[in-house]
């Protein structure tokens, strides 16, 4: 059984979900149709991902707008739902026979001015500030992780870099992972299990009677048994 997460008394560990488009309620629309809803939650500045597969087998389902804008909330029936950020409708796919309709939507917060490239250099700041400062200009709220952001950047050159690549390297530098999550620049110790206000993540341990498949996989593609260099000596 699921063990380390607070379920209210009367709860039943039985997925539930909320979406609304454009602000407006939209779940009981597509309670009865659902197939099945998946949200991909990327690292990194990769955009999340919400696919949404429903039953259209009467051809009565409306099609969505590119660009509509829905907002996900997900947890457990009977217990407040946690709300998972925008996302963007971006691709609609019908196909049968049985007819089903796939709404794929990518977060919203990737749709700005992180990927424009800049031409800047840093000096005598501290990267809390440094996250802060890019967070700022491209509208997000920064939120850092307490033992990052003290840590000095004496200098550091942002070249011909987009917000995201810079992030990034600087991320790399310092052993922390960045993203952006629902409105926020989150800027993170790798591996702390520790939320970006100090507080620790809480634990959960699944065993196999809790879902109904598993799949899981392992990739041989990262492991070397070697390396070759060449060099030209004149």
């Amino acid at each position: 059984m699921i063990t380390g997460i607070t379920i209210d008394a009367g709860a039943s560990l039985a997925p539930a979900f909320m979406l609304t488009l454009n602000s407006q309620d939209i779940t009981s629309n597509f309670s009865d149709r659902l197939i099945s809803l998946t949200m991909t939650d990327n690292r990194g500045f990769e955009a999340d991902q919400l696919d949404i597969e429903l039953d259209d087998t009467d051809g009565k389902v409306e099609l969505p707008l590119r660009g509509a804008v829905l907002t996900l909330w997900l947890g457990w029936q009977g217990s407040a739902l946690l709300n998972k950020g925008d996302f963007t409708v971006d691709e609609i796919e019908h196909r049968g026979a049985p007819d089903t309709l796939t709404i794929r939507a990518r977060s919203a917060d990737f749709r700005g001015t992180l990927n424009s490239r800049r031409e800047e250099s840093w000096h005598d700041t501290t990267i809390g500030e440094l996250v802060s400062t890019i967070a700022k200009r491209n509208k997000l709220t920064a939120s850092v992780a307490d033992s990052l952001k003290k840590i000095p950047v004496p200098h550091i050159d942002q070249s011909q870099e987009s917000d995201a690549v810079f992030l990034t390297r600087l991320a790399d530098r310092n052993g922390a992972t960045v993203s952006v999550k629902a409105g926020k620049l989150l800027f993170l110790k790798a591996g702390s299990a520790m939320t970006a206000s100090g507080k620790p993540v809480p634990q959960m341990t699944l065993t196999r009677s809790d879902g109904d498949r598993h799949q899981f996989a392992i990739a041989d593609r990262g492991a070397y048994t070697g390396v070759t260099a060449k060099w030209l000596h004149t």
